[in-house]
This record gives structure tokens, sequence and C-alpha cells, in this order.
């Protein structure tokens, strides 16, 4: 048992600590990064987390619903540090970052597939920067020597042609949305999600004239008003389903959203199988646990015709 317990909840951050005798362990949720998806409370094994839909003013925008854990429940094991779509919550232990549920296997990490090929982009492009509706991209201008190029007017041909760029993203927030691919003129960035799904509007039951699922989305382009401006439609390429869009939906039915594919590392783990049950439907599950079964038979029978042949 901890020596001593801590709770903080600000504007900014929600922390938890364990004070033990010899070590500490703290979680910490950025509430500027977090925006109130389904991901972290469904994966928790403890129940631990929570979401409260916040109260609308008449005439504002819809608030992301607020997160909340208990500090009562939570074990500090990491597993809303992996599975969270934007970076928002990470779990130290004595100030290092320790994920001990992957290090051990027991849960798999969320494949990010970025990748970029520079020497298709153009010294003068920013577009994909630009593009980004988290603002994870900072495209650079570099020398021959790697010096950071402020202004090329001072410099010479030669030496533009020289120039390379450098394009850096915040891998660990990227919740691979794809508007950075789409955006980009020349080809150079590939972005495959993590997560997959289904998403829907169902038009009778949702109200006329309300946003709150598009207030909410941090994803500019996965959901819009069109031109009649009455009700929200969906663009399934920019969704990344982790359901921000649902937790704040005032009416039931209205929208309907399924996680039909978790793109992961290899794993072997009952936390694991029931984290996608929750996390996606029992379909897609069913699939994978399938394919599993199919592997470990694999396995066995590649390690017995192996024994034979010794």
């Amino acid at each position: 048992m901890p020596l001593k317990t801590i709770k903080t909840d600000t504007a900014r951050v929600l922390s938890l600590e364990w004070i033990l005798h010899v070590k500490n362990y703290k979680l910490t949720i950025d509430k500027n990064v977090c925006i109130g998806c389904e991901i972290c409370p469904l994966a928790c094994p403890k129940e631990a987390i929570k979401l409260e839909k916040q109260s609308k003013v008449l005439g504002e925008k819809a608030k992301r619903a607020k997160i909340d854990i208990d500090l009562a429940k939570c074990n500090f094991c990491g597993i809303c540090d992996v599975v969270c779509p934007y970076g928002a919550v990470k779990v130290t232990v004595d100030g290092e970052h320790v994920l001990s549920v992957v290090e051990k296997e027991g849960f798999p990490q969320l494949i990010r597939n970025i990748q970029v090929d520079t020497s298709k982009c153009p010294v003068d492009c920013v577009e994909c920067e630009e593009a980004c509706p988290l603002d994870l991209i900072n495209v650079a201008v570099l020398t021959s020597d790697g010096k950071v190029v402020e202004n090329d007017d001072s410099l010479t041909n030669e030496e533009k042609s020289q120039l390379q760029i450098k394009i850096d993203i915040e891998k660990e927030h990227c919740p691979c949305c794809r508007i950075c691919e789409f955006g980009c003129p020349e080809g150079a960035m590939h972005v495959r999600k993590f997560l997959y799904g289904k998403i829907a509007i169902n038009s009778e039951k949702c109200p006329e004239g309300c946003t709150d699922c598009l207030d909410v989305c941090p994803i500019t382009g996965a959901l819009y008003l069109p031109d009649d401006n009455k009700k929200v439609h969906v663009n399934e390429m920019f969704c990344i389903y982790c359901g921000a869009c649902k937790v704040v939906c005032p009416v039931d039915g209205a929208l309907d959203l399924k996680r039909t594919k978790v793109s992961h590392t290899p794993v072997h783990s009952g936390a694991w199988n029931k984290a996608l049950e929750k996390l996606a439907s029992p379909i897609e599950m069913t699939k994978e646990l399938k394919a599993k079964g199919s592997r470990k038979v694999m396995e066995s029978v590649e390690k017995r015709l192996g024994w034979k042949e010794a």
C-alpha cells in the first residue's frame, strides 16, 4: 500500500500519485490535449476513468467531456497511456516514462504508421504543416551543414540548390487522421490509421441545428455542416473513431459509432482481449481472436516439425 496518495485537478492538468517507500508512481493527463473521447475509459481494466458531459450555455459551442479518475481504483498500469490516440496521458515511475504493461508483453502498442519522403518536398512547401488540425507538424529548411534557414534571400543559387527539408512530427500525439497526407501536393506523406471503424448519423434522430458533435471533434473535416447548415454530416476519410462526438451527443441513437479494427503490435494477453472486447465490435473481436488462435496452431505445428527434423 502507498504511504501517501495525491490527486490534483486544475484547469490544465489532472494528476494522480502513489508515493511508496522506494518508488513514486504518477499519472498525468494534459487537459489541453485530452479531447474527452471514449478510448481510455473503455480500455481501463479497473473502470477507474469516467467522463462527465459539461453543461452547455445557450448560444455557445458544446464543451468536450471532462475526464476524471478514481484514485482508489487506479493502479497505474499504464493502459490509458498506451491507448490514448492523442497522447494526453503519461504514466511515470520515479519521473521516468515507464509502461510496464507493454514491457511485460501484457498489452500491445498502437502502430502509428507515419512516413515522410522529404526528397519529394519543395523547399518552399509547408502544406502539411498548415493542414495538420492539431499543429503537430513543423517544417524547417536546412543548409547542407544542418543550420536552419530563416530567410533564403541572402543565399546564392548554389547554396539554395543544396537546401534540405526537415519535417518533425509529434508522433506520440498524432491520431493519424491522414489530413496531412491528403493536404500534401507532392505525395510525400504516407499515413495509416490505427483505429478503423464505421460512423453514421441518424438524420431522423439528429436534432436540426445541433452541432455538439462537430464542436468537440478535433479533426477538421471529419464532421461538417453542409450548405443547408441544418444537420451535421460525416467524412469517414478523416475520422479516427475516437468517440468524442458520441460522448457529447444529446440524443441517444442519433450517432452510431463502431470500431472494427485496432492496428497494434503483436501480443498474447488476456488483458488486451478484455480491452478489445470493449473497444471494438464483438464480430471484429472474434475475427482477431480466431486469427490469434490460427497463428498459435501454426506455431505449434512448426515447433513439432522442427523437433522431428532435428
